[in-house]
Order: C-alpha cells, then sequence, then structure tokens
C-alpha cells in the first residue's frame, strides 16, 4: 500500500550508543573462538601468505564491492553503474590522492564472492589485544570464506607482500553481525561492518606497528569527516594510491546511515574509515563509520559520488566488544545482551500507521503489537522479547470495515493467557476480538456495545491492570466530555465494575493520547497521559479508589505534541510492561523501554525518520 510522508518536527535526539540490557562484559557465556594453531611471526601462515601474494596477484585482484573505474563503481558485488546515471551536482568536491597512512590499508583475499582474488578497504581500530582492523560487512562475508586472506598496512601497489612497508597480517577470525545479509537494501544494511582479528608478523601486532583509530559510537548523523578509501587501480588511480576527502554528512533518509558526496570512491573502497576529528599528518582520529550501508554503500544507480556508512549504534558496539574479546556472537537473538530494534518499512511506510496495541497475543511470555493502518489492513508484529520484532503477519488485508476503528487497545479479558483486541468504532460500536494471534480477526467477534450508543463518546481507552485480577482486565476511558472512568474486570460480553476517576471537566478535554504500564515497578499499573500542549506525565498506582499522584515526565512542548500514537508493552522480556513506544506525526517509531515511574527510559529507533 503507498503511505507517503512529510517530516513535521525536527527529529529527536537519539542515543544509539545506549543499550537495551547494557553493555555485554567480555566474560560473556558465548563460546569462545577456538584456539588456533600458534602462527609465529616467521611460522608457516605468515610464509603462506607471503608466497601466495606476490605483487602481480595483488596488482591483478579484484574490488570486492565491484569492478573498478571507470566501467563500473562498487556498490553491491559484481554490481554494474545503471545506464543513464546522474552526473555529480555542482561543487561535489574531488578527492585527494596521497601517500595513505599505516592504520589504513587493504584486505586482499581469495575466492568468492568474484571468483578471484579480491580486495577491500579495512583500519585498524585501538582495543588491548591490538590486533582488530574494521572493514564493511560484505567485505567480512567474503574473508569469512576465504583461504588466503591478509591486511595489508598502508598498501603500495607494485610490491609483494614481503615488500609492504609494515609487511603482511594473516586473518584469523572475522566478525560479522549474523543477521547482517551482503549489499542488502533492507533496514539490516545498518549493519554492514566487519571486524577481523589479524596474526602478528616480525614487526608484532599490527596495532603496534601502524597505529590505530578509536572506533567511536555516535548518535547523529550530521558530521564533519574525512573519508578514506583504496579505489580500483583502474584508469583515474593507475598507482592504486589511497583517497582521502573531507565532507560534511547527512542521513541516508529511513536508515541508520550517513551519506556523502565526493567524487571518486569506486570499487575497492568499502569498508573504508570515516573519521571525525582527523590529523592528516599521522592519520589519527574517531572512526564513526566505515564506507558500506544501503545496496552496499551506495545508491541504485551506482554513482561514485555517492556514498553511505552505517551509523554504530549498540549493535556495531556489542560487536565490536567481542571481537575485541575474541568472541563470536551468537545465531540468534539476543546476540549476548543487546540489539538495535527495528520495525520493517520506512517513516514514509509507518506515518500511515493510524492505531497501535500492544499485548501478548501469541502466549510467549512478551509483548507483540498490533497495528491498523488507515487503509484498513492490520499486521502483528511479533516481539522477539529483545527489543526487536520478527516477521509482519498479516490479520487484515486492506478492506473499508477497518477504516472506521477509531481507538484500539489489548489485554486478557477472556483469561486465556492470550491477548485480545478490544475495537471503537466510529459509529460507537465496541467489539471484542479474543486470543487474536490463535484466531485471527477474520471472524464476527463478541459485540460489547451496539452502534449509536454512549461509546460513541469514548475519545482514549487503555487496558491495564488497575484492580486484583491476576489478568489485564480492567479498561480506563477517557470521553469527550473529560470524565475518566475505570472499568474493572472486564470480559467477553461485559464491561465489568464502573468506576469514576475523574467527573467530567475542562481539563482531562484535553488528555490526548493514553496508554497504561507498570513504569513504577510496585506491581501496581500506572496511567500515563499526553496532553495537547506536549506534556507527559505518569500516574503511578492507580487504582480503583483513584488516580496515582501525578509525575511529570516531560514539560509541556512542542516535540512531543507531535506523538500521534502511544503504546506499552513488554518488549524486552523483564517480565513487566514498561517499553513505550511512540509512533510521531512523520512517522520515525521510537521506543523507551525500561521506562521508569518519573522519567523516559532508553531510547531506541524503531523507524528512522525520513531526514
Amino acid at each position: 500500500m503507498v503511505r507517503s510522508s512529510y517530516r513535521w518536527v525536527p527529529v529527536l535526539a537519539l542515543g544509539l550508543g545506549a543499550g537495551i540490557f547494557g553493555a555485554a562484559p567480555a566474560s560473556s557465556t558465548e563460546t569462545a573462538r577456538p584456539t588456533a594453531p600458534a602462527a609465529t611471526p616467521n611460522g608457516p601462515s605468515l610464509v603462506g601468505e607471503e608466497k601466495y601474494w606476490t605483487a602481480d596477484r595483488m596488482e591483478n585482484a579484484v574490488p570486492a564491492d565491484g569492478p573498478s573505474a571507470p566501467a563500473a563503481p562498487r556498490h553491491g558485488i559484481g554490481a554494474q553503474r545503471a545506464a543513464g546515471h546522474a552526473p555529480p551536482p555542482s561543487g561535489t568536491p574531488a578527492p585527494e590522492h596521497f601517500a595513505g597512512h599505516p592504520m589504513v590499508g587493504t584486505f586482499f583475499f581469495d575466492g568468492k564472492p568474484l571468483g578471484g582474488d579480491t580486495y577491500c578497504t579495512g583500519s585498524v581500530v585501538h582495543t588491548a589485544a591490538k590486533d582488530i582492523v574494521l572493514t564493511a560487512g560484505h567485505c567480512g562475508i567474503g574473508l569469512s570464506k576465504a583461504t588466503h586472506r591478509v591486511f595489508v598496512p598502508q598498501y603500495r601497489s607494485g610490491k609483494s607482500a614481503a615488500q609492504q612497508p609494515f609487511g603482511v597480517f594473516p586473518v584469523l577470525q572475522v566478525y560479522t553481525d549474523p543477521r547482517y545479509t551482503a549489499n542488502t537494501k533492507s533496514a539490516a544494511s545498518d549493519l554492514d561492518l566487519s571486524f577481523a582479528q589479524v596474526d602478528a608478523n616480525s614487526g608484532g601486532e599490527v596495532e603496534d606497528a601502524t597505529g590505530a583509530l578509536t572506533f567511536t559510537p555516535t548518535s547523529g548523523y550530521t558530521h564533519k569527516v574525512t573519508v578514506l578509501g583504496y579505489p580500483g587501480s583502474g584508469g583515474v588511480n593507475p598507482q592504486h594510491q589511497p583517497i582521502r576527502c573531507p565532507v560534511t554528512t547527512s542521513q541516508l533518509p529511513g536508515f541508520r546511515q550517513m551519506r556523502m558526496t565526493c567524487k571518486g570512491f569506486y570499487g575497492g573502497v568499502s569498508g573504508g574509515p570515516w573519521i571525525e576529528g582527523y590529523d592528516s599528518a599521522t592519520g589519527k582520529g574517531d572512526v564513526i563509520g566505515n564506507t558500506g550501508g544501503y545496496n552496499g554503500g551506495g545508491n541504485d544507480a551506482d554513482d561514485d559520488w555517492v556514498t553511505y556508512a552505517p551509523v554504530y549504534g549498540k549493535d556495531a558496539q556489542n560487536l565490536f566488544q567481542h571481537a575485541a574479546a575474541h568472541q563470536q556472537l551468537g545465531k540468534t537473538p539476543p546476540y549476548a545482551g543487546s540489539t538495535d530494534p527495528w520495525l520493517p518499512g520506512s517513516a514514509s511506510t509507518w506515518r500511515k500507521a493510524a492505531l497501535m496495541a500492544s499485548g501478548d497475543f501469541r502466549g510467549t511470555g512478551h509483548s507483540d503489537m498490533i497495528v491498523a493502518w488507515t487503509d484498513g489492513e492490520v499486521t502483528l508484529y511479533p516481539g522477539d522479547g529483545h527489543g526487536g520484532y520478527g516477521t509482519e503477519r498479516r490479520l487484515m488485508a486492506p478492506n473499508s470495515t477497518w477504516k472506521n476503528a477509531q481507538t484500539i487497545t489489548a489485554g486478557d479479558f477472556t483469561g486465556t493467557d492470550q491477548f485480545d483486541l478490544l475495537v471503537r468504532w466510529k459509529d460507537g460500536g465496541v467489539t471484542l476480538y479474543g486470543d487474536v494471534g490463535a484466531k485471527g480477526l477474520n471472524r464476527a467477534g463478541t459485540l460489547m456495545s451496539k452502534p449509536g450508543g454512549t461509546w460513541k463518546n469514548a475519545v482514549q481507552i487503555s487496558a491495564g491492570r488497575f484492580a486484583a485480577s491476576p489478568y489485564v482486565t480492567d479498561l480506563i476511558v477517557r470521553w469527550s466530555d473529560g470524565e475518566l472512568t475505570l472499568y474493572t474486570g472486564v470480559g467477553a460480553g461485559t464491561f465489568g465494575k464502573e468506576h469514576r476517576l475523574k467527573a467530567p471537566n475542562s481539563t482531562w478535554k484535553n488528555a490526548t493520547l493514553l496508554t497504561s504500564g507498570e513504569f513504577s515497578g510496585n506491581q501496581k499499573w500506572d496511567l500515563m497521559v499526553r496532553w495537547s500542549d506536549g506534556e507527559l506525565d505518569n500516574y503511578p498506582g492507580t487504582t480503583t479508589s483513584g488516580l496515582g499522584a501525578e509525575r511529570r515526565i516531560q514539560n509541556p512542548n512542542g516535540v512531543w505534541t507531535h506523538g500521534d500514537i502511544m503504546t506499552t508493552g513488554d518488549f524486552t522480556g523483564n517480565g513487566r510492561t514498561d517499553d513505550l513506544v511512540i509512533r510521531w506525526s512523520d512517522g520515525e517509531t521510537t521506543m523507551y523501554t525500561d521506562t521508569p515511574g518519573s522519567a523516559l527510559g532508553t531510547e531506541h529507533m524503531l523507524v528512522a525518520p525520513t531526514s
């Protein structure tokens, strides 16, 4: 379906460096890398690689990310430049060819993806072991399959492995996020980075010989960086020299990636560092990205002057920590403790999300999310219990009936340990769909209120546990006249017992969004309210006796007036419904995990903004 987007407000500052569960310790329970046979500086590993990597073999290696210039640039393994690609905008800078730096060089490896000897760019990053080199994820996948694989600091064309200024360093292990797929255009392209552990040579560990960059997670998209790489030795770079280009980055819309424009970034530059605080004399600085990402690091036309890099959030930091400790990530979530979650689709898609409800619809012990779209489609996003989501499941195809759903909430009203969906329709009718995860929505449901009655004035509804029931069977309703009502013991065909929390009043007419959760952590549920002026308040311990004492979360502000939808679930599997999800007016969607009773939790971007 077509769902257009429009950016209404400046994007919130995102703390991508913060994790859902915190940093994984080096003593993770992940199985450590099997001990490789010792490879001394003069051992068979180094000798064999020096023999294999002759000057001609390295000179004739082709970029692992596409043929060299000018026939085709780099993005995508074996990619060809699209016919009729656009010329660079006026003023697009050209890179400088220079002698390079010791900590930046090339990986050479044999075999696939192109069937012969290939190469990528890499850079040494500081670790205690002094043996880790950063590159792109799609380069790492090729490295992991290779038989002969080396890192060559400050590579010099025309010289053999043994003649290189710092020699070569054989690759021992490669660390790549198991969710990444080479050159994908999906959200997984945000994970396009790898780390290689390299063996020592006669000069010692690689970092002792070359120095290192500082691997630096960041939270934004606009940076002044210098981008380095080794483009192919075609007509524009016959000496196979490295290039560098100082640029200011922006966001690649819809992704956790930076974008830059500079000519001449042809095949071979993938994995090259994006360095903030770059010292042109020493090459040192903070590496905040590497060439890679969407389509392997460039646009669909494969233009040499458009280049991308993933922003290093918690996923990248987690991978780095494992590489530094010489420990592989697991093959399934939670990847040793923390992930940067996402929802499939762009902000332009999610701007068309009309309604959201969270609950344990599949009986897994943690929450899923149901979304009703403006065209009447209804989808379920199964939570993975670690802050992320599985494959979208369609509950209803686009239809005219569900276009009339005005507000929804989820609770275990039928007491089966699977959540149910309660819907108030435009005509005032209310329907309960029991066990939605197992039974779906393509059925009549239980009619709770007939059309045309009182419930036409129910502006907001939110299910929770506010009385003695062990199930989420209570319902808070904000009416059009400002009255606030709590119904306890709601079940199939009954709204249970009614309790007035607020008499009709003008103040509560401005309660724009309601959600319920266990924010205060005292086994009692709270009511969270977003007011029309952007103020966000929590009412902890709300019961049949009344609202809890108000706690201010956000003062009135312009940003939060653009929160269009608010729902709460247990998406991180901590046993509490305290993960707050906001869909903003531009389609950006944010999760605040482990939200306490008096502040927002840790912020995570589920859907990236468009700009």
